[in-house]
């Protein structure tokens, strides 16, 4: 396990490397000059060629891209251009509001999903697996946007509720520590405050997490029909172990792994950045952080962006991979 584990850490590497050299090579290509965009249509030609040599971009592409990686192995993501502040301290906090937006939404999709699915196997052709797999048919075709809008329209402006935006009153903000404003609302020993922050994070988490809900239950479901099968379930039901039992402690374990793939997979596309959830419910997250850089022609934004989101991707993907052996003792390294 251990020397597994070393050589995908490893592998990480030049995966990375090729996709800061991909990455960087797109982000050149984008249509428009950043130095345009900074001093506004109204500057001279004067203007903007000093300021593309201040910001190096008339140099050769190769060096561009060397100085980019010394700058990287220094632990340097570069310089915003659109706020001219460090990136690493933008991006922390917008990390950080992604990573508790995605965790809640997962947590909501998992446990909602993986139970429907459960139940829809148990309870096979029934009233209940056939409402279960429309309503995960409808989750997964659902857009995002347009559920984001009626949870708005429905919790936040009729009924009142629910916040509709935001990730804390806007009047009443709490000093960070790690954050994610859940753990340091807890810290500060602000437990009202917690309150208020988990009901801001109720809705986002809702829309965000219905498709992978959606996912997960089907995978779920179909998983464990297969698993239900299996000689060693009817052996355990011959010697009188009672349904519930027989689902939860022996199914569901050797069940667990494709939906654990799921699992895995649909949290690095959370992870990633949730544009369309982020913008609606103004939630400072780090795709949004990518797509103002992207507006904005802001190249060490989207770099670096792109690059933190490859990351964490290949380490959730690790980290599954790791899961599956702990899961199930047969899968050997």
């Amino acid at each position: 396990m251990l020397a597994y584990t070393i050589r995908r850490l490893l592998i990480i590497v030049p995966v990375l490397l090729g996709m800061t050299l991909i990455v960087f090579s797109i982000v050149h290509l984008i249509p428009g000059n950043p130095a345009q965009v900074i001093l506004g249509e109204t500057a001279t030609e004067q203007q903007i060629a000093a300021l593309e040599e201040s910001m190096g971009i008339n140099d050769p592409f190769f060096v561009q891209y060397g100085l980019y990686l010394a700058d990287l192995a220094q632990g340097d993501l570069g310089t915003s251009l659109r706020t001219n502040s460090n990136i690493s301290s933008e991006i922390v906090p917008r990390i950080a509001a992604t990573f508790e937006l995605t965790v809640f939404a997962m947590i909501f999709a998992i446990f909602v999903g993986v139970n429907a699915g459960i139940i829809s196997a148990w309870k096979q052709n029934s009233w209940f697996d056939f409402l279960a797999m429309v309503f995960a048919l409808v989750g997964v075709s659902m857009p995002v946007f347009w559920l984001a809008l009626m949870e708005q329209w429905i919790f936040a402006q009729e009924l009142g509720w629910l916040p509709s935006s935001g990730r804390q009153p806007s009047t009443d903000t709490i000093e960070p520590i790690t954050h994610l404003f859940v753990l340091d609302s807890i810290l500060h020993m602000d437990f009202e405050r917690t309150f208020t922050i988990l009901k801001h994070l109720v809705l986002p988490s809702i829309a965000l997490g219905t498709i992978p809900m959606a996912i997960i239950a089907r995978m779920t479901r179909s998983s464990m029909l297969e698993v239900m099968k299996s000689d060693y379930i009817r052996t355990i039901r011959a010697k009188g172990s009672g349904q519930f039992l027989v689902i939860y402690k022996h199914a569901l374990r050797n069940a667990t792994i494709p939906v654990l793939t799921v699992i895995g997979l649909q949290t690095g596309v959370l992870l990633g950045g949730a544009i369309l959830t982020e913008t609606i419910f103004s939630w400072p997250g780090i795709g949004r952080y990518v797509y103002e850089g992207i507006n904005y022609r802001d190249y060490p934004v989207i770099q670096s962006g792109i690059l933190v989101i490859a990351f964490i991707f290949v380490m959730i993907n690790l980290i599954v991979d790791l899961l599956y052996a702990f899961i199930d003792p047969r899968i050997k390294y």
